[in-house]
């Protein structure tokens, strides 16, 4: 996995099957890296090349029985040029300007979270939203996670946040949550065209996207980038 940490050191343990949050006529089984292993940047961005995502705190691949439909995914950004859609959304995109900043809890942040979920995923599990739960799945003490806000040019109001970590070979979108009053600017698309920007700048290869699930109406539009790598039987499939 890394030059300081071998696979057998590594323990996991498999969740019992439950209901598949995307495609709700399948189970799913998650397979977690232990909470006891102290997990570092070094660490993550070799998990994150083997398939491997974060929630938090905690590290975590699909490892469904029946079901191979989570394909983990990633831009390789020199390569990458955007489709007419992807240019339209770039230049309606000059409505904001963005600032950075470190991974934090703020209450504009909150608030903007729990507008998104409450009027766009009132059917998922991250309603109602809670405090504690936005801490638990955004923030963590061990990776470099940073916002990207956008925000209207007009009135300074924050329309749109881009979570994501640096890892050692790139950026990894961890979630994007927006305004649903500013959905017209496709925020969720502008933010992934933006973090291929910054990954470009600093000289990153990839922008990592997590799971394309081309059959699920939440998590097929990450096909829509071209060229873009998937990882299949353990290794890094090219399609242009």
């Amino acid at each position: 996995m890394s030059s300081q940490i071998k696979p057998a050191q590594l323990s996991f343990f498999i969740t019992p099957p439950h209901q598949c949050p995307y495609l709700v006529e399948n189970e799913s089984r998650t397979l977690f890296l232990s909470p006891e292993i102290h997990t570092d940047k070094l660490l993550y961005s070799a998990l994150i090349n083997r398939g491997f995502r974060r929630s938090g705190e905690h590290i975590y691949r699909p490892h469904c029985d029946n079901c191979k439909e989570c394909i983990s995914v990633r831009i390789p950004v020199e390569k990458f040029t955007p489709n007419k859609q992807q240019r339209r959304c770039q230049k309606k995109g000059g409505a904001f300007y963005t600032m950075m900043e470190p991974s934090r809890f703020t209450q504009q942040h909150y608030l903007l979270f729990d507008k998104y979920i409450s009027e766009r995923h009132r059917d998922g599990d991250m309603y109602p939203t809670s405090t504690i739960q936005y801490r638990e799945f955004l923030l963590n003490d061990w990776l470099e996670t940073n916002y990207l806000n956008f925000f209207d040019i007009k009135t300074n109001q924050l329309v749109a946040t881009c979570v994501f970590d640096t890892v050692n070979n790139g950026l990894s979108a961890v979630y994007t949550f927006f305004d649903p009053d500013f959905a017209q600017f496709s925020p969720g698309r502008l933010a992934i065209l933006k973090l291929i920007e910054l990954a470009q700048s600093e000289n990153l290869p990839y922008v990592y996207l997590g799971y394309w699930i081309k059959n699920s109406r939440k998590m097929n539009y990450k096909g829509e980038y071209r060229p873009i790598e998937c990882f299949l039987k353990d290794q890094w499939i090219y399609l242009s």
